[in-house]
């Protein structure tokens, strides 16, 4: 048994006679935007959600991460349970609300995603003009993001994570 994929209409249907939305992103993805009334069971750390009564509805940005874990989400709801087609981007796309917080920051993947491809570019733009030893940096960070790939341990996360603008408390 997996899933049941629903629309955000049958999804609303379902939230007002007493469904439980879950966002199964990360915290600092939920903080920065999330779907009113969602609760945050991020899919890192997801327990038991058997003490949730009533229908659950699994969501994420778009659908993927959702539909790739069904069986853990499965097992975690223990009752009836759907995934949000499209996830809150399809909520967004159907019109219905999102709360967007401008003051939180962008998720760390993004952060880690803008970070390492600058460093790429600045160590090939200097690789070209100044010194061909630049494009170290370059491969230096191919490297990291290969070793993070394999390993699933990223410094580069473990460091944005420490900045001041990354170090505001997360609401459940």
């Amino acid at each position: 048994m997996s899933l049941q994929s629903i629309t955000p209409a049958e999804a609303t249907r379902l939230i007002a006679q007493g469904a439980t939305l879950i966002d199964i992103r990360e915290r600092d993805e939920h903080a920065r935007e999330h779907i009113p009334g969602a609760r945050s069971f991020p899919l890192s750390t997801l327990a038991d959600l058997s003490g949730i009564k009533g229908p659950i509805i699994f969501h994420c940005r778009a659908g993927k991460r959702t539909a790739d874990n069904t069986g853990r989400l499965e097992q975690a709801a223990r009752c009836e349970a759907y995934m949000l087609e499209g996830g809150i981007e399809g909520w967004k796309q159907a019109g219905l609300p999102a709360v967007l917080d401008k003051s939180r920051p962008i998720e760390i993947n993004r952060q880690v995603m803008i970070a390492a491809g600058s460093l790429v570019l600045i160590g090939v733009l200097l690789g070209a003009i100044v010194r061909p030893e630049f494009y170290a940096l370059s491969g230096l960070i191919g490297a990291g993001l290969v070793f993070a790939g394999v390993s699933g341990f990223c410094g580069m996360t473990k460091l944005l994570g420490l900045m001041p603008w990354n170090r505001q408390p997360l609401k459940a």
